[in-house]
């Protein structure tokens, strides 16, 4: 038989184990925590890192892009959209793309330059990836499935589909290729807090 002091010290051992336990077990659940959308660093257009982190405190518009599309004209709005809700609150991110009837088979420079000349576009445009299949660029993994941003799986459908972001990184969803840039969804998210800065 164990006396009362024995008792006490059997009681709390296994309190410690369990605490130890659980500390071992749940170490890895923090270590794998959702990553955000400013943990990642791209290039830019021209070839340089972007670091998205320096996009924290802004809501951020993620649209895959092409130059020879049907969608192409939707170019127009979003530099629109940039300059009318942009200054410190919002911006708009292009990601060139080959991935839909390869309608962006140009190089980098060729993108900039038909960016420029076409639609005076001001918005910062990154260098071409893959947003689907095999070679999926991190961002787009990270856009399109659940496990990485904790809120949806979804599949990019065509070019100029459009992911919203959150000033803290988080997805907040995805708007459709052939809805517009002024789409209801869209406005009403910059404008759902009064900080899109109109």
């Amino acid at each position: 038989m164990f006396n009362k002091k024995q008792q006490t010290e059997r009681v709390m051992n296994k309190h410690v184990i369990y605490l130890f336990t659980l500390l071992i077990v749940s170490t890895p659940l923090v270590l794998t925590a959702q990553k955000s959308f400013h943990d990642f660093t791209v290039y830019d257009i021209n070839g340089s890192e972007f670091d998205l982190s320096q996009l924290e405190g802004k809501k951020v518009l993620v649209v895959n892009t092409a130059s020879k599309c049907a969608l192409t004209p939707q170019y127009r709005d979003l530099e629109k959209l940039y300059r009318e809700y942009g200054k410190n609150y919002f911006v708009v991110i292009g990601f060139p793309s080959n991935d839909f009837a390869r309608q962006e088979p140009g190089t980098n420079d060729e993108i900039a330059a038909f960016c420029q000349t076409t639609y005076d576009i001001s918005f910062p445009m990154m260098s071409k990836i893959t947003v689907k299949g095999e070679g999926t660029h991190p961002v787009y993994k990270w856009l399109t499935e659940s496990s990485e941003n904790g809120l949806e799986d979804s599949k990019v459908s065509w070019n100029f589909q459009k992911y919203m972001i959150d000033e803290d990184g988080t997805l907040v969803g995805h708007v459709a290729p052939r809805k517009k840039p002024y789409n209801k969804e869209i406005i009403s998210w910059l404008e759902k807090n009064d900080e899109a800065g109109k």
